[in-house]
């Protein structure tokens, strides 16, 4: 195997997921991955659109911080390699691109600066897909390519390539929040929550059976303690503000209105609700939670967190 370069001067992280269609094509790219001795976290397999909207919100934030001393980007995997691109560019700072050949990849990187990878498992084999990553990984923004007859670009090219980032990167970053009478919340109208026993301050709602889904809330102040469960989970905030600390990957999440999160099967986590906090949740399979700590020292455990990060 040839060796391969990364085209950054930062060291590079790339976040990794796929549906399980493409978990052993992703499998495959992540081992090449880490033969490179690139830093690799690698978030699974779940449905296409819930992991491929996983890896893209983090990639976003991570391009969002403009001092990181790691370059972040992320590799998406599905039948066709389409789905999990289009979920992935739901976040601003995206550019997620469907490679299917080494040339795309070219492409995608000269002219868009692709920092996520969407590879298709029906149209790529494990050997083409790594050629095709070797090249993604290895193009810099602007570099020669196909589409510009593998000459440099001109000049008045370059500069709106140039331009075209800037612009791009603005794109979303400042939506308009959405009307709240949401088709979710006309759901719950004037339907009771029943309360959580097992968690203080809590209630809940099944919206949905097979796929799950539910409406949940939560009085300011309540606490989960640190739990997990066999399956993943995907929510999105209607209302409130919380913060969940992934135990098992050591993250911290702060969420509030309109805010997504994926929390994949059995990643340990805790919950903080600094508001009267309301959220949809949906997951396959039958509804477990398995505690990892009591209610006191969670509460102590994010005390202490909050006194020495702030809220």
């Amino acid at each position: 195997m040839a060796e391969t370069t990364t085209a950054t001067t930062r060291p590079l992280k790339i976040i990794t997921g796929a549906d399980s269609f493409c978990c052993t094509l992703k499998d495959a790219l992540v081992s090449h991955l880490r033969s490179l001795n690139i830093d690799v976290e690698d978030l699974g397999t779940s449905a296409y659109y819930s992991i491929a909207a996983e890896v893209g919100r983090r990639v976003s934030s991570s391009s969002a911080a403009a001092d990181t001393e790691t370059e972040t980007r992320g590799l998406v995997a599905c039948g066709t390699g389409v789905g999990v691109a289009m979920f992935a560019n739901k976040f601003p700072g995206v550019f997620a691109a469907t490679c299917l050949s080494p040339a795309d990849a070219l492409n995608a990187r000269s002219i868009n600066n692709s920092n996520v990878l969407a590879v298709s498992g029906m149209s790529t084999a494990p050997e083409s897909a790594v050629e095709t990553l070797n090249t993604w990984l290895n193009t810099p923004f602007k570099a020669p390519c196909p589409a510009s007859e593998s000459k440099p670009w001109p000049e008045e090219v370059s500069l709106f390539l140039d331009k075209s980032i800037n612009e791009m990167r603005k794109i979303g970053a400042d939506s308009a929040p959405q009307d709240a009478s949401c088709s979710i919340c006309c759901l719950l109208k004037n339907r009771d929550l029943r309360e959580i026993d097992i968690i203080p301050g809590g209630s809940m709602k099944i919206v949905r059976e097979s796929p799950t889904s539910a409406v949940v809330r939560f009085k300011a102040g309540s606490v989960e303690p640190a739990h997990h469960h066999t399956f993943g989970h995907d929510l999105v905030v209607m209302e409130g503000k919380k913060s969940v600390w992934n135990l098992t990957k050591n993250e911290r999440f702060d969420l509030a209105v309109g805010d997504y999160l994926f929390t994949p099967a059995g990643d340990v986590h805790r919950v903080k609700y600094y508001e009267d906090t309301e959220f949809f949740i949906k997951w396959d399979g039958k509804w477990d939670m398995f505690f990892d700590e009591d209610l006191e020292a969670a509460k102590k455990a994010i005390d202490q967190e909050l006194q020495n990060g702030g809220e």
